[in-house]
């Protein structure tokens, strides 16, 4: 079991992997969204067609379930974690980016742009990528915190990080054998350390969205 001070030390090298895998995990999302929203926005009807499809398809689907199936056939592990969690984050905010940039497709320096004869090429990098930055960045806040969430909870179900590395989910699972032996206090650092970080993006997340708003009031 070791000491205290050991639990502490894992609890806060855990924390560190599980922050670095919920990171890429919802940096890749927020690309994934991105890339279709501006595919269903900016390119031919079937694309627009399949991109649809594709986020009430996922977004039909147990989330939990799906990531699980994808961990599984992926053999487990943090690459396995990193797949399933960026897999199954995007349906939502590519349905708000790409609201965002039908708005923008109508407005009328982008209709000047096409006049000019610029191609979707330059268009999209110069209107409206800049446009959905915000919505962009919120997006990713409010991923992130989910994607250490369910890291932690494939995790502890088995289908996540390997169980030689000192993640928040392995730490959780690990202490479920000492519940019995009443040493229930040594998931308390592992899941007070996941609550806090959760706590502390959800924070950030609707301070920016807080300055996003007033400053769309403003214009």
């Amino acid at each position: 079991m070791g000491s205290d001070a050991t639990w502490v030390a894992r609890t806060v090298k855990g924390l560190s992997l599980s922050l670095w895998v919920g990171l890429l995990a919802s940096c890749t999302s927020t690309m994934i969204s991105l890339s279709l929203a501006l595919a269903a926005a900016s390119l031919e009807r079937l694309a627009e067609v399949v991109v649809r499809v594709l986020v009430d398809t996922f977004m039909g689907l147990p989330q939990l379930v799906l990531m699980v199936m994808i961990c599984f056939a992926l053999g487990g592990g943090t690459h396995a974690v990193i797949i399933a969690v960026a897999l199954t984050h995007w349906p939502r905010l590519t349905r708000v980016l790409r609201a965002e940039i039908l708005q923008v497709l109508t407005s009328e320096y982008v209709a000047a742009s096409h006049r000019f004869g610029k191609s979707r090429g330059f268009v999209a990098p110069r209107h409206l990528i800049p446009h959905v930055i915000p919505q962009l960045l919120l997006g990713f806040l409010l991923l992130f915190p989910h994607a250490i969430l369910h890291e932690a909870g494939l995790t502890f179900l088995g289908f996540g990080i390997e169980p030689s590395k000192p993640a928040i989910g392995v730490l959780l699972a690990e202490s479920m054998r000492y519940l019995t032996a009443g040493y229930w206090w040594l998931g308390v650092f592992p899941g007070l350390a996941l609550v806090v970080i959760v706590l502390a993006f959800d924070g950030l997340a609707d301070g920016v969205r807080a300055v996003f708003s007033s400053h769309t009031a403003q214009d």
